[in-house]
Formats: structure tokens, sequence, C-alpha cells
């Protein structure tokens, strides 16, 4: 079965943009206090219409941010908790063979909601874990020979813990590739903290306390915007000599690739937005670059989980300020 035509999504302004950008922003940091900036840039991710992967230790809120996300855009969500014993069929969905009528159906997966949340994706195996690899590049399920459309806007979160590797399936560089972005929110500020226990709120409940802000559907008008925004010729030649860069750099097996090329061009279009523009800055790319590129880079050193990740974008850091920006 073919994709059925989709409705094209009604553009936003983008002043409009900002403000609905704002607003969900805004909502967020009801539920994950002290985190404006990781708020802003999930924000970016989810206009832009990217996956997020969340890395960090547990308990400091990963969780509630996906959950408010979903409550923002009133976006139908499911929850996936990835463990060594869980199927592809677990999560996509399998055929149902109905003896009265010896007939099957499909009975449709988790992912088929418009937000999933992959809980520590790295605890299940590879062939799980590739389960999700044609949804999150083209929005859709095949099985058995019968292509199945997920609905629109989707997207999936994908969370996992960088220091614990105990009984984890590293993600392979497919599946990383295909995350937007990479974030981490660690832990909150010690007054944040302590406004927590004021409000005798924990962060498992924090998430259901925000109240939707949004529609789905103005979320595509989001992402519809975004896919509009205008990147200049000199722009587009930023960023790629900055991918170039980690290609050609020392300490780096494996730079960025065409796609994550892409991805950074289309993150930095969603952030011009909290600008009300309508066209790319260098400094737009800039302040996307480590979210977007960090994950996708292979380091010649040995060191693994957090360190690698805080190595990479010291490197990203040291490219952007060697790589001179258009004027």
């Amino acid at each position: 079965m073919n994709s059925p035509a989709r409705a094209t999504p009604a553009l936003s302004s983008p002043a409009a943009a900002r403000s609905a950008l704002e607003q969900v922003a805004a909502n967020l940091s009801l539920a994950v206090r002290g985190k404006e900036k990781e708020v802003r840039l999930a924000v970016t991710c989810v206009a832009a219409g990217g996956h997020l992967l969340l890395e960090d230790v547990p308990g400091v809120g990963k969780t509630t941010l996906v959950e408010a996300l979903a409550r923002s855009f009133a976006l139908s969500l499911s929850r996936v908790q990835f463990t060594a014993d869980l199927m592809p069929a677990d999560i996509l969905g399998a055929q149902i063979f109905h003896a009265a009528t010896a007939s099957f159906s499909f009975r449709p997966g988790p992912i088929f909601r418009q937000l999933v949340l992959a809980d520590e994706l790295n605890r299940a195996p590879p062939r799980t874990q590739s389960a999700l690899l044609e949804a999150m590049a083209q929005g859709q399920v095949s099985l058995d020979g019968v292509t199945h459309p997920l609905p629109r806007p989707f997207t999936v979160v994908a969370t996992q813990n960088p220091v614990d590797f105990s009984g984890t399936y590293p993600l392979p560089d497919s599946q990383l590739d295909r995350f937007l972005m990479r974030l981490s929110l660690g832990h909150p500020a010690p007054e944040v903290e302590a406004r927590l226990l004021v409000l005798a709120r924990d962060a498992a409940t924090a998430g259901a306390v925000v109240d939707p802000v949004s529609t789905p559907e103005a979320l595509n008008g989001l992402r519809a915007q975004v896919a509009a925004q205008r990147l200049d010729d000199t722009v587009a030649d930023y960023v790629v000599r900055l991918a170039h860069a980690t290609r050609s750099h020392g300490d780096i097996e494996r730079g960025a690739s065409t796609r994550a090329v892409l991805a950074l061009g289309m993150a930095a279009r969603a952030y011009a937005l909290w600008e009300a523009r309508d066209f790319v800055t260098p400094g737009d790319v800039r302040a996307v670059l480590g979210p977007c590129l960090a994950h996708r880079l292979l380091l010649r050193s040995a060191n693994q989980g957090t360190y690698t990740r805080d190595e990479a974008l010291h490197l990203i850091e040291e490219i952007a300020r060697k790589v001179p920006a258009p004027r």
C-alpha cells in the first residue's frame, strides 16, 4: 500500500512562528525548570521535523521533557521501554490471524503515534533498534510487503545512558545519523532543585502539569515554514566548509556525512525563527552546530560515552573558531 496524498500544511509567518515557538518553550519550562537553552534546542529540533536523542544519566528530566512536548503540541504519545527481549513486532505491530474468518488483520504497534519515546534505546539488540530506521527516515513502516504510513507529524525521541554500558548495544552509525540533534539536560542548579522541593513535585509528574498550547496542525505549519526559510549560497558554503573541516581534522576518523550537512541546514532554518527571520545567518548555524554534529563524528581517541561526546563538542567548537564565517 502506498502512502496516501497528504494535504499541504498552511505556512506560518516568521513572526507567528516565533510566537508559537516561545509559547511552547515557556510551557516546557514549567515542567523542566532551569533548562531554557536545552528546551529551546529541543523545540527547534521538533519544529525542524527532526528526531531527538536525549543522552544523560537517569533522573534528570528526560522523560518529563518528552511528555511535556507531547502535551504542549497535543500529540499522541507512546512510550516503548527498550529491553534485551524486545522484538521488532513489539514496536511496529503484527498481522493477527482470525480463525473465525480465516483472515489476517494488521494490529498497529506503539510506533503509530505522533510522538514516540524510545526509552533506553541502546538496551535493545541491533535488530530491534533497526526497526526504527524506516520509520525515522521515511515516516512509514513496511511489513509483509505492505507499507503503512505513520501519522503526521511524526517524531521519535530516544534516550540512553552515556555512563552505564552493561547489557547495552551501542547504536550503529546509521541509527545515530537519523537523529537531528543530541542533547543532554544535566542536573538542575541547586536553587532549581530546592524550588522543586518547595513545589512538592517530582520530575515524574512534572510533565503532566502542562496544558496544550498548540496543535499537531500548527506543528505541521511550523515545519512548512521551516522548509520555506531562505538559506543563501554564502551560508550554504559556510555549512559545507564546516562539514569538510570535520572530515579533514586529524583527531576525527570520520566526519560529518551529507545527511548531517542537510540536517544542520534544516536545524539552522528552524533556529532562525526564534528571531522571526525568514533567512538563516551564520550565527544560526553555530547555535545548532554542536547538537547536530557531535554524535555523528567518529573520533580517533579511545574514549567512550560521555567523554567521547565532550571531546567531539570540543573539536566542533575548535572548528567553528577556525572556519571563517561569511560577512
